[in-house]
């Protein structure tokens, strides 16, 4: 094991091919993602008024502080920011608010844009709550993609309808700005 593999390790990568159903299975060998990568999915979200498929493309980004220099790019017109924590990590608690700095407060997301996850690994008992969740997270959830993955799927849906709601509203201020 590299020296910061276990700190790291939360979870991003499982949840984000679970919820683009790109894996049939859960686990497996832990390989911490190096930069970046995407993953692009459709799904449908029942609250949508065309009933159109909604295009996601998930940017599962490493959380490892080496790859710091790469973020602001990534955060270049993001519509949503998920970040995920091992509950059972104290030290992942710290990181929680340079994350938040990075990814949410400086694109001047709304609150219902992001969403904190405490992703548990299977076998985890114990966990630690940030005391810094309701002051700066309306959205938070556990997740737990051994005990129940379809209430973790629908967390995850509902976010994307306050997203999508948030993206509608803003592209008809816009159009509206410009017809007037």
């Amino acid at each position: 094991m590299k020296y910061g593999e276990k700190r790291l390790k939360s979870g991003k990568t499982v949840l984000a091919n679970f919820l683009s159903d790109t894996t049939e299975r859960l686990g497996g060998e832990y390989r911490p993602t190096q930069g970046v990568r995407m993953v692009s999915f459709e799904c449908d979200l029942e609250s949508s008024s065309d009933h159109q498929p909604c295009e996601v493309t998930l940017w599962d980004c490493s959380g490892n502080f080496k790859f710091e220099s790469c973020w602001p790019a990534l955060t270049t017109d993001s519509c949503g920011v998920v970040l995920v924590y091992n509950p059972t990590v104290p030290s992942q608690l710290r990181e929680i608010e340079s994350w938040f700095s990075m990814f949410v407060s400086s694109q001047g997301l709304q609150d219902t844009q992001c969403v904190l996850v405490a992703h548990r690994q299977p076998g985890d008992t114990h966990t630690h709550t940030p005391a810094l969740i309701p002051a700066i997270f309306k959205l938070f959830y556990n997740s737990n993609l051994e005990e129940n993955p379809e209430a973790v799927r629908q967390h995850f849906y509902t976010y994307l309808q306050k997203v999508v709601k948030v993206v509608t509203e803003s592209r008809e201020r816009d159009e509206m700005s410009i017809i007037t």
